[in-house]
């Protein structure tokens, strides 16, 4: 048996001739982020692949659907441990091969005067950033031009739209081979007795099978307004979560996230205010912005909130990927794919029963 492990470099190799490589059929069970990933890096990689999702194409109840698309994981450092900043940068190399117009014009890290203590700390437990002053600011994205004295600019990173992104991964996996099946509802039990890999993508809906995982809600809103533009997401200090502005197309911007230990799917009140208020702070123009959308996700956690590749026979459970899903699918999938044609073991992430 393998598990979770401290260490960092934690790849090694199996000659067990049981793991599952020798099948070459692959049926994975939900078509977010993370089932998407899988299914496209398994299609790219020769397996006959089908993909089922409960949801019909538009996706509309998936915890992608809400998620903000954040390809960061430099910023993530503030609250995660170091294996979420070694897969998501891994992401990033990924997300740059199969979608070579994914936006990498970095992050922007501000704070007001009364967060200057959480700013400082954000800056000593962070890195692979810039440290600009006002008149850096200024430049960089004009809009906020007199507004901060000072911010973090982490270059390297990136985000996606999730809700354009995740139909442009399904598109991809047909065109490498794959089949999708919407609107089917199904348990990976049901599809085990086939013969070949099954693999478990259902995230909070996977209770039946991974026992401890949990619902973390966070909410969002979007909004429109042509009075204000961005360039790349803005992440302003908080006392309690990390709030950030993210540019969408036609003039639009998902304000989030929450991250609250709950399983209602609502906004609430205190919630809204709160993120309101941190894209007024941001920009006053937010004040007058039309708000287009309130919304709540469900992110799959774990107790230890570290994600997962669970390995039991022909069966694997990728789940808890929690506030990093669009950060960590991609390498998730990949270990995946490793582990099933090579037998590499990633013991940050793998456990075997």
């Amino acid at each position: 048996m393998f598990q979770n492990s401290a260490s960092s470099d934690a790849t090694h190799h199996i000659n067990d001739a049981s793991h599952a490589g020798a099948n070459r059929h692959v049926t994975i069970v939900g078509a977010g982020v993370a089932g998407a990933w899988q299914a496209l890096s398994f299609a790219k990689a020769g397996y006959s692949v089908k993909l089922f999702e409960r949801d019909d194409a538009a996706m509309t109840s998936a915890t992608s659907h809400f998620a903000g698309g954040m390809l960061a994981p430099w910023c993530e450092q503030e609250t995660s441990e170091p294996v979420i900043t070694r897969l998501g940068t891994r992401s990033l190399d990924l997300w740059r091969t199969e979608l070579p117009d994914t936006p990498f014009n970095g992050s922007l890290v501000v704070a007001h005067p009364r967060d200057r203590a959480d700013f400082d700390h954000f800056a000593r437990i962070t890195s692979d950033y810039e440290r600009l002053d006002a008149d850096a600011i200024d430049k960089l994205e004009p809009s906020l031009e007199g507004r901060f004295r000072e911010a973090l600019f982490f270059p390297h990173e990136g985000h996606v739209e999730p809700r354009r992104v995740l139909p442009q991964l399904h598109e991809k996996i047909a065109k490498a081979g794959g089949e999708i099946r919407f609107n089917s509802a199904c348990e990976p039990e049901q599809l085990a007795g086939d013969g070949g890999l099954v693999i478990d993508c259902r995230g909070i809906f996977a209770r039946d099978a991974v026992k401890d995982v949990r619902g973390v809600k966070g909410e969002m809103i979007i909004v429109e307004t042509d009075e204000v533009s961005l360039s790349r997401p803005v992440r302003v200090m908080h006392p309690r979560w990390p709030l950030y502005v993210i540019p969408r197309e036609d003039h639009r911007f998902m304000i989030g996230a929450t991250s609250i230990e709950s399983e209602d799917n609502r906004v609430s009140v205190r919630s809204a205010l709160e993120l309101l208020s941190a894209a007024y702070a941001l920009h006053p123009a937010f004040g007058e912005a039309r708000i287009i959308e309130m919304g709540a996700g469900l992110r799959p956690a774990l107790p230890d909130n570290l994600p997962r590749i669970a390995i039991d026979g022909n069966r694997i459970a990728v789940n808890g990927l929690y506030r990093h899903g669009f950060l960590l699918a991609p390498a998730l999938a990949e270990l995946t794919v490793n582990y099933v044609a090579r037998g590499l073991i990633d013991n940050e992430v793998m456990q075997c029963s």
